[in-house]
């Protein structure tokens, strides 16, 4: 057990299946990350540099991209060196820090959706009083809520797996994931309080996502019957409702695959679903936002139409 303690790096193994097209998917995920870079940080500037769009709900939308380059961040450097690299190592602490970074990424982001859902109740449901609800120090307390929480949460994870004695160092996968690591331990005892303090967090944003499933089935029950409501709910919150789904489903296959991974599904198809939540929605959320919203698209459209010009 003394050996436990040379520990200072790991293997990801998920790298084993790319060896045939890592040149190929390079380019892919270059293009991708630089897509996500592109979309998020125009929807950010143009959020800030417009008076007009410094409203709640384009704030939370603006900290929703905020979040998704953050999370991309942790990932997509770090996995194209190691496409043309012939060893994929990490160090012990930058694997958990990777870890750190990816699961407090998806997190606030459940958070912030969260947060646009109860924002959207109270614009629909209660009109006369959503300036005096959602002020600005509300929503700035409510962005912080939803960024630092998180962040406590995981790292609480984080540290419990800091503390178990290892007896591997092979990861199988493209980066690093706090549960890939506990599984490493030399004795399954010590896992113990790992899995409880790890389900008491899922539990934690189930009730998120509970809360997001609720808040619009509210919001649609309250729109049928009214036209004007109706073309509100069509023109803002449809957009944050595709990003709850597309976020849910790729968590929820994510989740799936780590926690119940079966070595009869080929180890390709297990990469596939572990970086689908950092692949589509940092992408798809700033482009249904940017093509929806009509502010940020006819803003976006006056800067494109103006550089034209000259």
């Amino acid at each position: 057990m003394d050996n436990v303690s040379l520990i200072t790096l790991f293997v990801l193994s998920g790298f084993n299946e790319t060896k045939d097209f890592q040149i190929v998917l390079f380019i892919l995920s270059l293009l991708c990350y630089c897509v996500i870079v592109l979309v998020n940080v125009c929807v950010i500037v143009t959020i800030m540099l417009d008076k007009n769009l410094h409203e709640p709900m384009y704030i939370l939308l603006c900290t929703f991209c905020m979040n998704g380059l953050y999370g991309t961040a942790g990932f997509y450097p770090k996995f194209l060196w190691d496409l043309l690299s012939p060893v994929h190592v990490i160090s012990y602490s930058g694997c958990l820090v990777q870890a750190l970074v990816m699961y407090s990424f998806a997190s606030s982001d459940l958070s912030i959706l969260a947060v646009m859902a109860y924002d959207r109740y109270v614009a629909i449901c209660r009109p006369l009083e959503y300036h005096s609800v959602m002020s600005k120090q509300r929503v700035l307390k409510l962005v912080c809520f939803s960024w630092l929480t998180p962040f406590c949460v995981i790292g609480t994870n984080i540290y419990l797996t800091s503390r178990l004695k290892l007896c591997s160092q092979f990861i199988a996968k493209l980066f690093c994931v706090n549960w890939a690591i506990v599984k490493l331990a030399c004795f399954p005892a010590d896992t113990v309080v790992n899995g409880i303090v790890a389900y008491i967090s899922i539990i934690i944003y189930i009730f998120h996502g509970v809360f997001i499933v609720w808040s619009y089935m509210y919001l649609i029950k309250t729109c049928v019957n009214s036209l004007e409501n109706r073309k509100t709910f069509m023109q803002t919150c449809v957009p944050h409702l595709t990003a709850v789904l597309t976020f849910l489903v790729t968590i929820f296959f994510d989740l799936m695959n780590m926690r119940f991974s079966s070595r009869a599904l080929p180890q390709i198809f297990q990469n596939f679903i572990s970086i689908e939540f950092l692949v589509i929605p940092p992408i798809m959320n700033p482009l249904i936002y940017g093509f929806k919203l009509t502010k940020i698209r006819n803003r976006i459209l006056a800067v494109f139409t103006l550089k034209s010009k000259y």
